[in-house]
Protein backbone atom coordinates (compact mmCIF):
# COMPACT_ATOMS: atom_id res chain seq x y z
CA UNK A 1 0.00 0.00 0.00
CA UNK A 2 1.07 3.30 -0.55
CA UNK A 3 2.45 5.50 1.80
CA UNK A 4 -0.76 8.60 1.58
CA UNK A 5 0.81 10.16 5.12
CA UNK A 6 4.97 9.96 4.83
CA UNK A 7 5.73 13.14 6.83
CA UNK A 8 2.63 14.08 8.61
CA UNK A 9 2.79 13.28 12.20
CA UNK A 10 -0.90 13.03 12.65
CA UNK A 11 -2.83 10.75 13.96
CA UNK A 12 -5.80 9.73 11.48
CA UNK A 13 -8.49 10.99 13.76
CA UNK A 14 -6.38 14.41 13.78
CA UNK A 15 -6.35 14.33 10.22
CA UNK A 16 -10.18 13.30 9.91
CA UNK A 17 -10.69 16.28 12.06
CA UNK A 18 -9.15 18.57 9.42
CA UNK A 19 -11.14 16.87 6.68
CA UNK A 20 -8.02 15.33 5.52
CA UNK A 21 -8.14 12.28 3.81
CA UNK A 22 -7.30 9.11 6.58
CA UNK A 23 -7.63 5.59 7.24
CA UNK A 24 -11.17 4.90 9.09
CA UNK A 25 -10.27 1.76 10.18
CA UNK A 26 -8.01 3.17 12.47
CA UNK A 27 -7.81 1.31 16.24
CA UNK A 28 -8.47 5.05 18.18
CA UNK A 29 -11.46 5.97 15.69
CA UNK A 30 -12.84 2.40 15.80
CA UNK A 31 -13.02 3.06 19.63
CA UNK A 32 -15.25 6.05 19.51
CA UNK A 33 -17.71 4.40 16.60
CA UNK A 34 -17.91 1.90 19.32
CA UNK A 35 -18.75 4.14 21.86
CA UNK A 36 -21.23 5.62 20.16
CA UNK A 37 -23.06 2.54 18.75
CA UNK A 38 -23.27 1.49 22.74
CA UNK A 39 -24.54 4.96 23.64
CA UNK A 40 -27.09 4.82 20.86
CA UNK A 41 -28.49 1.39 21.66
CA UNK A 42 -28.59 2.17 25.45
CA UNK A 43 -30.70 5.01 24.59
CA UNK A 44 -32.81 3.35 22.34
CA UNK A 45 -33.31 0.53 24.87
CA UNK A 46 -34.45 3.15 27.90
CA UNK A 47 -36.68 4.70 25.99
CA UNK A 48 -38.23 1.42 25.12
CA UNK A 49 -38.20 0.80 28.74
CA UNK A 50 -39.95 3.83 29.58
CA UNK A 51 -36.84 4.82 31.81
CA UNK A 52 -36.97 8.60 32.37
CA UNK A 53 -33.15 8.45 32.72
CA UNK A 54 -33.16 7.98 28.92
CA UNK A 55 -32.01 11.14 27.89
CA UNK A 56 -28.70 10.98 30.13
CA UNK A 57 -27.01 8.75 27.53
CA UNK A 58 -28.25 11.11 24.60
CA UNK A 59 -26.69 14.10 25.98
CA UNK A 60 -23.73 11.44 26.00
CA UNK A 61 -23.73 10.78 22.48
CA UNK A 62 -24.53 13.81 21.25
CA UNK A 63 -21.98 17.08 21.14
CA UNK A 64 -24.31 19.88 21.58
CA UNK A 65 -27.69 18.92 22.07
CA UNK A 66 -30.68 21.77 22.77
CA UNK A 67 -32.36 20.90 26.60
CA UNK A 68 -35.88 21.10 24.59
CA UNK A 69 -34.32 19.25 21.14
CA UNK A 70 -36.52 15.35 20.86
CA UNK A 71 -35.11 12.64 19.24
CA UNK A 72 -36.74 9.24 18.82
CA UNK A 73 -35.02 6.40 18.40
CA UNK A 74 -33.54 4.72 16.86
CA UNK A 75 -30.71 6.78 16.10
CA UNK A 76 -27.71 5.89 14.02
CA UNK A 77 -24.29 8.01 14.19
CA UNK A 78 -20.58 7.49 13.24
CA UNK A 79 -19.27 9.75 16.36
CA UNK A 80 -22.19 11.66 17.94
CA UNK A 81 -19.79 14.15 19.52
CA UNK A 82 -19.37 15.76 16.20
CA UNK A 83 -23.11 16.52 15.82
CA UNK A 84 -25.23 20.19 16.97
CA UNK A 85 -28.85 20.43 17.34
CA UNK A 86 -30.64 23.19 18.21
CA UNK A 87 -33.43 24.34 20.33
CA UNK A 88 -36.84 22.98 19.59
CA UNK A 89 -36.02 20.77 16.99
CA UNK A 90 -37.86 17.59 16.31
CA UNK A 91 -36.10 14.52 14.75
CA UNK A 92 -38.41 11.72 13.80
CA UNK A 93 -37.33 7.34 13.89
CA UNK A 94 -34.13 6.02 12.28
CA UNK A 95 -32.14 9.46 11.41
CA UNK A 96 -28.67 8.23 10.11
CA UNK A 97 -25.81 11.23 10.93
CA UNK A 98 -22.77 9.80 9.39
CA UNK A 99 -20.60 13.05 11.45
CA UNK A 100 -16.95 12.29 10.57
CA UNK A 101 -17.37 15.80 9.67
CA UNK A 102 -19.71 18.21 11.93
CA UNK A 103 -23.10 17.93 11.20
CA UNK A 104 -25.15 21.47 12.24
CA UNK A 105 -28.95 21.30 12.82
CA UNK A 106 -30.45 24.10 13.73
CA UNK A 107 -33.37 25.64 16.02
CA UNK A 108 -37.16 24.14 15.02
CA UNK A 109 -36.51 22.14 12.44
CA UNK A 110 -37.90 19.20 11.59
CA UNK A 111 -36.53 16.06 10.40
CA UNK A 112 -39.01 13.29 9.46
CA UNK A 113 -38.41 9.34 9.66
CA UNK A 114 -35.53 7.60 8.08
CA UNK A 115 -33.29 11.08 6.90
CA UNK A 116 -29.69 10.05 6.03
CA UNK A 117 -27.43 13.22 6.98
CA UNK A 118 -23.69 12.24 5.42
CA UNK A 119 -21.16 13.75 5.96
CA UNK A 120 -18.27 11.06 4.22
CA UNK A 121 -16.54 11.40 1.25
CA UNK A 122 -14.24 8.78 -0.54
CA UNK A 123 -11.90 9.34 -3.68
CA UNK A 124 -12.51 8.42 -7.27
CA UNK A 125 -9.33 6.44 -7.55
CA UNK A 126 -10.25 2.82 -7.55
CA UNK A 127 -6.39 2.32 -5.68
CA UNK A 128 -7.36 4.75 -2.75
CA UNK A 129 -10.74 3.37 -2.29
CA UNK A 130 -9.09 0.23 -2.09
CA UNK A 131 -6.75 1.44 0.10
CA UNK A 132 -9.59 2.67 2.65
CA UNK A 133 -9.08 6.36 2.60
CA UNK A 134 -11.76 8.58 3.35
CA UNK A 135 -12.30 12.19 4.00
CA UNK A 136 -15.40 14.39 4.88
CA UNK A 137 -17.61 17.47 4.14
CA UNK A 138 -20.19 19.03 6.92
CA UNK A 139 -23.43 19.68 7.02
CA UNK A 140 -25.29 22.93 8.00
CA UNK A 141 -28.78 22.81 8.40
CA UNK A 142 -30.39 26.50 9.09
CA UNK A 143 -32.95 27.12 11.46
CA UNK A 144 -37.02 25.92 10.76
CA UNK A 145 -35.95 23.73 7.98
CA UNK A 146 -38.19 20.87 7.40
CA UNK A 147 -36.59 17.87 5.82
CA UNK A 148 -39.12 15.32 4.57
CA UNK A 149 -39.06 11.32 5.36
CA UNK A 150 -36.26 9.70 3.74
CA UNK A 151 -34.45 12.72 2.73
CA UNK A 152 -30.82 12.27 1.68
CA UNK A 153 -28.17 15.24 2.19
CA UNK A 154 -24.82 14.88 1.03
CA UNK A 155 -21.18 16.00 2.00
CA UNK A 156 -20.42 19.20 1.89
CA UNK A 157 -24.14 20.58 1.69
CA UNK A 158 -25.81 23.62 3.63
CA UNK A 159 -29.50 24.52 3.68
CA UNK A 160 -30.98 27.66 4.20
CA UNK A 161 -33.43 28.16 6.62
CA UNK A 162 -37.18 27.95 6.54
CA UNK A 163 -36.58 25.53 3.48
CA UNK A 164 -38.49 22.53 2.94
CA UNK A 165 -37.03 19.55 1.67
CA UNK A 166 -39.81 17.20 0.11
CA UNK A 167 -39.81 13.01 1.24
CA UNK A 168 -37.26 11.04 -0.49
CA UNK A 169 -35.50 14.04 -2.21
CA UNK A 170 -31.56 13.37 -2.21
CA UNK A 171 -29.62 17.20 -1.74
CA UNK A 172 -26.73 17.50 -3.48
CA UNK A 173 -26.02 20.95 -3.89
CA UNK A 174 -26.66 24.04 -1.52
CA UNK A 175 -29.93 24.86 -1.08
CA UNK A 176 -30.99 28.56 -0.40
CA UNK A 177 -33.24 29.59 2.53
CA UNK A 178 -36.92 30.17 2.31
CA UNK A 179 -37.58 27.69 -0.72
CA UNK A 180 -39.20 24.36 -1.14
CA UNK A 181 -36.76 21.45 -2.85
CA UNK A 182 -37.42 18.50 -4.35
CA UNK A 183 -36.13 15.44 -6.20
CA UNK A 184 -32.83 13.68 -7.13
CA UNK A 185 -31.09 15.62 -7.23
CA UNK A 186 -33.05 18.54 -5.22
CA UNK A 187 -34.34 21.33 -7.18
CA UNK A 188 -36.20 24.40 -6.19
CA UNK A 189 -39.40 24.20 -7.26
CA UNK A 190 -40.90 27.35 -5.34
CA UNK A 191 -40.11 30.23 -2.74
CA UNK A 192 -41.70 30.42 0.75
CA UNK A 193 -43.68 33.75 1.29
CA UNK A 194 -43.82 33.99 5.07
CA UNK A 195 -48.01 33.98 6.12
CA UNK A 196 -49.10 35.28 9.27
CA UNK A 197 -52.11 33.94 10.91
CA UNK A 198 -54.96 36.44 12.47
Amino acid sequence: MTDYFAGDPRTHRERMLAGDLYIADDPEIDARSARAARLADLYRRQVLAGDPAARGWLEDLIGDLAADAVIRPPLHVDYGDHISIGPRTFVNFNLTALDVASITIGADCQIGPNVQLLTPTHPIDPDMRRDKLEAAEPITIGDNVWLGGGVIVCPGVTIGENSVIGAGSVVTRDIPAGVVAVGSPARVIRTIEASRVS
